[in-house]
């Protein structure tokens, strides 16, 4: 694969003369320095003379109309009556009409063919035009409930395995077909080059030649061979993204800044690019970053003289959720600058109908040249006949079976097992399939957690495993194993235990995420909160042998968790076939065969650790990975993690009756404290009793939390109230307050509160510095519990208290 690799990477580069480069700091690129490439497919002469004839009877409006994409959130069907928009989506936590967002494959149907009904129905004035309908299913189609979820794409790149990832993402497009919607919003070609961006499990590898490697592949498991599979095949539209250099955002700050000259922009970033262009992708999605100050979806000499004129991309262009609202001069709802720098279709969830209106007054004014919006419209004509969308069959959505079928769950569940790394084995691996095992792990039976982000909702939080019918936890896998074996396995969170187990297994990581709140400051495992280090402890003072099963996006800092395990497995996020761990665990009938495409930490601050750069000393090198055939010890590593911990901590102000560091909790003197149990551990939550007016307050370093309100996060409380407040009581975030005091007061039992954080900023909180991101005022005698107090993504029964 190695060899491969750099055989993709020299033709990429080939007519680059990278060697003669002069180092270029500036934002503007050269085309001729530029890998070319050509659409495959995409361009024939009788689709071009139909989208030719279609596009002289289009009205201005009409026109227009294509280039605007609106989230589904924010649009009804009616909606397209006075607006003919060419494309609707749904983002990551946005339900379909009717139904709740987390729904099985039915209302999605109903909901794509309610728009389209408008969209194409016979009127005077109107020319029908299939809309588009795109998804973020970026691990399987995982908007819906019942799909086949595979391992992140950090996982995939473990496995290097291209037919594997092909016959992925041909299960992929199948799922999202047979859901009504023939649109998928990938794949991630970032190469990511700081594992502190939360969106590094999203790219396949820091190795330049490795996502080359896989960009056509996938595009060829989604589209087809360019130019010949349809919506009535079971394929769907591809969008490698984001275009271009995210991978190489400063600081790991998700939307950053990639400070690189082009030669390094040309060789890392832009890799994987001209091979999906040559597999015939037929979007491409710009990116939020910007290259050296200027925001991608305002480049004009990267869209256009790059994109479409040397690498020659034949497709159209779509920008990210609200992206051209970050180009100078733009707002959500008027930015001719980004679709003059070549953007064709601009996705504005919620801002749709302003820049339809701005758009139409600018194209009338000649503001944005006619010339610029007919290529726009021809290009997203020319992709929606190729697509199929113009023949009315939908076979798909009428096949029974086809989400969450079982061969796609094999698929999915041999990916697991390909892309576990095996980073440690002390002779504990493989396990007797007749052993006693104990399952450990808070982790261990939540196909959630197991999912990771981008899974039934944006972060993926809020799952229950109700939300996951057809999927199998790592635990069920484990017990399904060992039961086959003659063994038995036992599953205790805590990882207590009445008779001692041959083995056990620990399964544990990171919480699910997405962009943004993905974003860390450091990579050190669980800084300040040591619960798995804890149980893994215990297990090791009772002298059982212990197989660690570590759920995560990228590689961390996991130095005292590997010295206290027997045994060490990288699993990344494998998605619902939690079965394919138990595949290679027990029985030693299949061996380990990943290996890692990111080089892992020595210490918790070697953030852009990849290989060939500089002072490269990782723990476990790009490739690394032991198996069974072939052993390896790792002997006593350090424990100093070599940076703050505290540094990592900017959402999770209160847990577990504690407040984690970098902040601190002072109370005025008319409130007492006292340690009191949660619903969910002893001791868990910290009772405050107010015995006059006062202010209980945490306090820390300034956040910074402008993404935070335009994403819609929430200030998330879970508390309990002891004795109604006698007065009035307000909940404050940076000096904006919101009165809550009849919202406690009518609560019973243990509650959670969800506070917009946009609310504090409407009134009065500076978003830009929150030095006090919590302070709960009471103004007479109250008596409240709280047991966890955090920014959270989950919009369910979140309200602006009046």
């Amino acid at each position: 694969m190695k060899g491969f690799h750099a055989a993709v990477l020299a033709t990429l580069l080939a007519g680059s003369a990278t060697a003669a480069l002069a180092q270029d700091a500036t934002s503007v690129a050269h085309p001729d320095r530029w890998p070319q490439a050509k659409s495959q497919g995409l361009i024939d002469p009788a689709t071009e003379a139909k989208v030719t004839a279609l596009l002289a009877r289009l009205t201005l409006e009409e026109k227009v109309g294509q280039m605007i994409q609106a989230d589904i959130g924010s649009i009804t069907p009616e909606d397209l009556r006075r607006y003919p928009l060419g494309s609707i989506l749904a983002g990551g936590s946005s339900p379909p009409i009717g139904a709740p967002d987390r729904s099985p494959a039915g209302p999605w149907i109903a909901t794509s063919r309610a728009f389209n009904a408008v969209a194409l129905q016979p009127r005077a004035g109107h020319t029908a035009i299939p809309l588009m309908f795109g998804v973020d299913a970026v691990h399987g189609n995982n908007n819906v409930v019942g799909a086949t979820l595979f391992p992140h794409n950090s996982a995939l790149g473990a496995m290097h395995d291209r037919d594997l990832l092909r016959r992925i993402g041909a299960a992929t497009a199948a799922e999202t077909a047979a859901a009504g919607i023939d649109w998928a919003f990938g794949p991630t070609l970032a190469v990511p080059q700081d594992d502190r961006w939360g969106r590094t499990y999203e790219g396949y590898s820091e190795d330049p030649g490795l996502v080359a490697s896989y960009a056509g592949a996938m595009i060829e498991g989604l589209q087809g061979l360019p130019g010949k599979g349809t919506i009535q095949q079971g394929k769907v539209a591809a969008s490698p993204k984001h275009f271009l250099g995210d991978g190489g955002t400063r600081d790991g700050i998700d939307q950053g800044d990639t400070q690189v000259d082009e030669a390094t922009l040309i060789r890392i970033h832009a890799a994987g690019y001209p091979p999906a262009i040559r597999a015939g992708a037929m979007t491409v999605m710009a990116s939020f970053s910007s290259w050296n100050g200027q925001k991608m979806h305002g480049n004009k000499s990267l869209l256009t003289d790059v994109l479409k004129g040397r690498m020659g991309f034949d497709g159209f262009i779509v920008g990210d959720w609200n992206g051209h609202a970050q180009v100078p001069g733009c707002t959500t709802t008027d930015c001719p600058a980004s679709f003059n720098a070549g953007l064709d279709m601009a996705m504005a969830p919620d801002g749709w109908k302003g820049l339809f209106d701005a758009t139409l007054a600018e194209a009338k004014s000649g503001k944005i040249p006619m010339a610029r919006i007919d290529d726009a419209v021809r290009r997203i004509l020319r992709v929606k006949m190729k697509l199929g969308l113009f023949d009315p069959a939908r076979p798909y959505e009428s096949r029974t079976g086809a989400i969450g079928a079982p061969e796609h769950r094999a698929i999915a569940r041999e990916a697991v097992a390909k892309s576990l790394v095996l980073l440690k084995n002390n002779g504990v691996l493989p396990i007797r399939a007749g052993a006693n095992i104990l399952v450990a792990g808070d982790a261990a039976d939540d196909v959630g957690r197991q999912a990771g982000g981008w899974t039934l909702s944006w972060q993926g939080d809020g799952n229950t495993a109700a939300d996951f019918p057809g999927a199998t936890s790592i635990y069920a896998g484990i017990a399904a194993a060992a039961k086959a074996g003659g063994g038995r396995a036992t599953l205790s969170a805590d990882g207590r235990f009445t008779t001692k187990p041959d083995v056990a297994i620990v399964v544990f990581g990171e919480q699910p995420y997405a962009e943004m709140r993905g974003d860390v400051r450091t990579l050190e495992f669980q800084p300040g909160d040591k619960q798995a280090l804890a149980l893994l402890k215990s297990l090791k003072a009772a002298g059982i042998p212990t197989v660690s099963v570590f759920l995560s996006g990228r590689p961390l800092w996991v130095n005292p968790e590997l010295n206290q395990s027997d045994a060490f497995v990288a699993a990344w996020f494998p998605g619902s076939e939690g079965a394919g761990i138990a595949d290679v665990l027990i029985g030693g009938k299949r061996d380990f065969t990943g290996r890692l495409s990111y080089s892992w930490p020595k210490t918790a601050g070697q953030f852009t650790l990849n290989k060939g750069a500089p002072g490269y000393d990782p723990l476990f090198p790009l490739d690394y990975g032991l198996s069974y055939a072939k052993g390896g010890t790792v002997p006593a590593l350090s424990e100093v993690a070599g940076i703050d911990a505290s540094l990592a901590n900017t959402s999770l102000f209160f847990a577990r009756g504690k407040v984690p560091a970098p902040f601190t909790l002072t109370t005025d003197p008319t409130i007492a404290r006292a340690a009191v149990d949660s619903a969910t551990a002893q001791e868990g939550a910290t009772r405050l009793t107010w015995r006059g007016a006062g202010t209980a307050r945490i306090t820390g370093p300034a956040l910074a939390l402008v993404r935070e309100v335009n994403a819609d996060l929430n200030l998330q409380v879970t508390y309990r109230t002891l004795a109604r407040p006698t007065g009035p009581v307000t909940l404050s975030l940076g000096g904006g307050a919101v009165p809550v005091g009849p919202i406690m007061a009518a609560a019973e039992g243990w509650q959670v509160l969800r506070v917009p954080l946009k609310c504090f900023r409407d009134k009065g909180a500076n978003m830009e510095a929150v030095r006090e991101p919590v302070a709960l005022t009471a103004t007479a005698p109250f008596d409240v519990a709280i047991s966890d107090i955090r920014l959270a993504t989950d919009p369910a029964g979140a309200v602006c208290p009046k």
